[in-house]
């Protein structure tokens, strides 16, 4: 049980860090775009914004290997507080944005939080 919690542990910490190389490097690129179904002008004007975003992004993945890395209880509180946020944005994001991000962040975080759980 623990290997598939780590396992996903790390998968929505890979999904994180490739947000990041969208949002702080591709952003304006074609890739980039039509991942967020951004026009050239849009992307062009909110390129900053988007690269703070993409920051947050890299924060929790950097969260997430931390926990994993650490291991034991303390890394077990890392891991569960940074699945937790990611869960919580990716709701937020929902809601606010593309209901595409609940299976983006939401559902990988849920069964990664449900995991990490069973193995605790």
């Amino acid at each position: 049980m623990q290997v598939a919690a780590n396992v996903l542990t790390a998968l929505v910490a890979a999904i994180h860090v490739y947000i990041l190389v969208l949002e702080m490097f591709l952003w304006t690129t074609p890739r980039g775009r039509a991942a967020f179904g951004t026009t050239a002008e849009f992307a062009a004007e909110s390129k900053v914004l988007a690269a703070n975003q993409g920051l947050y992004n890299g924060f929790l993945a950097a969260g997430l290997v931390f926990g994993l890395v650490k291991g034991g209880e303390v890394g077990y509180a890392f891991v569960v507080f940074f699945l937790l946020c990611v869960f919580v944005a990716g709701v937020y994001g929902a809601a606010t944005v593309s209901r595409r991000i609940l299976f983006v962040q939401s559902v990988p975080a849920a069964l990664a939080l449900l995991f990490a759980f069973l193995a605790s």
